[in-house]
């Protein structure tokens, strides 16, 4: 058991915008705390998901959105959720527009909710990808190179000259919910290609056209922190990221907590210099080729595999924050190295995949220190069943999908 204790009068919230049901994040954290005595609460899509199957979910508040409401409605929603509540909750956001919702209207709300106060437009810039680019050229921070088209001229300019493969992203993080030029992740392996896809992506084109980092010289890593008010990490976690679904380009689904301490500054410096506060989860690619580490993507909110990290002490970044938050102290400890994160749904296929490329990890224990599973729990067992649920009958049809077609365009995380 964790030798610190939680100030059980202060709940927390799990906070999320649009729909995506089968998330392990959102379950994790309010394992997380509710183990712990914390009253937890969380914003479901409806009764029936894994987060409201939770025995230490205390409330789910059905609030069914899209990311395509008014600023203005998404406040009062939470608003009201927090006159619900009856007490200041700690704020938990587990996707980019929840992150970018809460510092952007940090203000109103306050007064119902605890949560890291920083620059209210930095959330929405690291969310860019255009933004994050610009941010890491600025401090010097290692990052795939990118171009930025603003017409077909300039794709076409752009296709003459690259070297290919390269990756077309959404430019922006929120354009997935709108008008998305490409879905996910998506390689380009010539300019005729290119040119082709480009036709379909109107006059503004809102794509970002990136390096490929080749798979075979390349490694996926993880930097998960909680990052206090004066830009310092309470805790920070380094692991390897083993295998992802869709392969090489999705959610996390093995990773192991593995030691990198000149990973862990280059992350520590970065945050310092950008003056971000708050639970950050950051992709790096370490390329071989140059021997450089370079940042895919800063996610400004709790990362969905967050529960790998634990140190000594008992502290993941969630619980770090409900410490910082009501002003106690963040005990520190060593993180437990060789501690394996598995989500079973999503492993089995990638394993799969990865055994079919070949490919392998090189800094990936051979054994597991211990293993923490996404969603089956001795303690919590419902969520693990409403996974199944819904996810057997539509999740099988999307494995086949995304097995048949993953060459050209991919879902998920955007990464590489």
């Amino acid at each position: 058991m964790p030798l610190f204790a939680l100030d059980r009068s202060v709940p927390g919230l799990i906070v999320k915008i649009g729909n995506y049901p089968l998330h392990h994040g959102g379950v994790g954290a309010i394992r997380s705390l509710g183990r712990l005595g914390v009253p937890m609460y969380a914003i479901t899509e409806d009764r029936f998901t894994p987060a409201a199957s939770s025995r230490y979910l205390d409330k789910g508040f059905v609030w069914p959105t899209t990311g395509l409401e008014h600023p203005d409605r998404l406040v009062e929603g939470l608003r009201d959720i927090g006159r619900k509540i009856g007490r200041p909750a700690v704020l938990l956001p587990t996707d980019e527009e929840a992150a970018v919702l809460i510092a952007e209207h940090a203000d109103a709300l306050g007064e119902s909710f605890l949560f890291p106060r920083l620059d209210p437009r930095l959330p929405r810039q690291l969310a860019s990808k255009r933004g994050l680019h610009e941010l890491c050229v600025t401090h010097g921070v290692a990052t795939p190179r990118a171009a930025f088209p603003d017409s077909y001229a300039e794709i076409e300019e752009f296709a003459a000259t690259a070297r290919f493969p390269v990756v077309a992203k959404n430019r922006e993080a929120f354009e997935r919910r709108r008008s998305p030029a490409v879905s996910g992740t998506t390689r380009i392996c010539g300019p005729g290609e290119l040119l082709a896809l480009a036709r379909g992506w109107g006059e503004r084109p809102g794509v970002i056209l990136q390096e490929y980092l080749p798979r075979e010289e390349a490694e996926d890593w993880i930097v998960h922190a909680y990052i206090d008010a004066d830009h310092a990490p309470r805790t920070l976690f380094t692991g390897v990221k083993v295998r992802s679904w869709p392969p090489h380009a999705g959610m996390t689904a093995c990773a192991y907590i593995v030691p990198n301490p000149e990973l862990a500054t280059m992350a520590t410096e970065f945050i310092k210099h950008i003056g971000f506060s708050g639970i950050v989860d950051l992709d790096w690619r370490y390329d071989r080729r140059d021997g450089r580490y370079k940042l895919l993507d800063f996610n400004p909110r709790v990362g969905a595999q967050f529960r790998l990290f634990e140190n000594a002490a008992g502290i993941d970044v969630v619980r770090a924050q409900h410490l910082d938050l009501t002003g106690q102290r963040v005990p520190e400890g060593e993180q437990l190295n060789g501690r394996r994160f598995v989500v079973e749904n999503i492993d089995l296929p990638a394993m799969l995949a990865y055994r079919r490329s070949g490919y392998t990890t090189p800094h990936a224990p051979r054994r597991a220190s211990g293993t923490e599973l996404a969603w089956l729990a001795p303690d919590d067992i419902k969520p693990f069943f409403t996974m199944l649920a819904r996810f057997v009958r539509p999740g099988v049809k999307h494995l086949l999908q995304m097995w048949h077609g993953r060459r050209t365009a991919v879902s998920g995380r955007d990464q590489i």
